[in-house]
């Protein structure tokens, strides 16, 4: 898959372009064209059923042990072409499939919102410590926040996808939270992108953002604190 992607269609576009074509050609033709680009994201998705499917087992298991699923709910999502094409951009990466699959980490990502904390480093621990999942990079939000107060265990992983003719390691980021870290983290995501405010609301509203944002570290902290007294019981 070292072709340009730019150049692949650019052909594909000079090789009809002077040719009468029926309908049922020019579908076959843009079907054709798209076939790799399928393929790829196919890739990501069986990266992402795999990872899905380990979560939920785990999830099962401490249920059978009698204890609470850890696990409230999980969202997945392949990352946009225009996403994509942003990151390529602002890392100055040549516009191949191949340049994108070595060098961006995040196309497949899964978001795993916890109860509680120490769920969150539990799940975690499982997780890697499985043999066919390989730790890449693990960036800890929870125990080091980020300056606008974000929060989140952050893990970039690669795991093995079986196809009909071969095994193929893909790269996937997992992100661990709690519901409060998670509620905040998309009520930021939708007020970030208010940018035709004066700079003097926008410092308001950043200030306001981290404010909430260690409020409900705060909250996260006392109820992992009631959890743990209940157990000792």
């Amino acid at each position: 898959m070292k072709t340009s992607l730019s150049s692949y269609y650019k052909e594909k576009i000079q090789d009809h372009q002077h040719t009468e074509m029926s309908e049922p050609e020019f579908i076959a033709a843009m079907e054709d064209s798209m076939e790799p680009l399928r393929q790829f994201f196919s890739y990501y998705k069986c990266a992402i059923m795999e990872i899905e499917t380990k979560f939920r087992v785990l999830n099962e298991q401490f249920s059978l042990d009698g204890e609470s699923n850890p696990i409230e709910f999980i969202q997945s999502r392949v990352k946009s072409y225009g996403s994509i094409y942003r990151k390529v951009e602002s890392k100055g990466l040549p516009l191949t499939l191949d340049a994108i699959e070595e060098e961006i980490h995040d196309i497949a990502g899964i978001r795993v919102v916890c109860s509680f904390i120490q769920d969150i480093y539990r799940l975690a621990d499982c997780f890697l410590s499985q043999d066919d999942i390989f730790l890449i990079e693990r960036k800890d939000y929870i125990s080091s926040p980020k300056p606008n107060g974000y929060r989140s265990l952050h893990l970039i992983v690669a795991v093995p996808i079986f196809l009909e003719n071969e095994k193929r390691m893909v790269k996937a980021e997992v992100q661990l939270r709690t519901i409060a870290m998670d509620f905040w983290a998309s009520l930021e995501h939708k007020l970030r992108y208010k940018k035709d405010l004066p700079a003097e609301k926008l410092e308001l509203l950043a200030n306001g953002l981290k404010e909430c944002a260690d409020e409900s570290a705060r909250w996260d902290d006392r109820m992992q604190g009631i959890k743990n007294m209940l157990e000792e019981d």
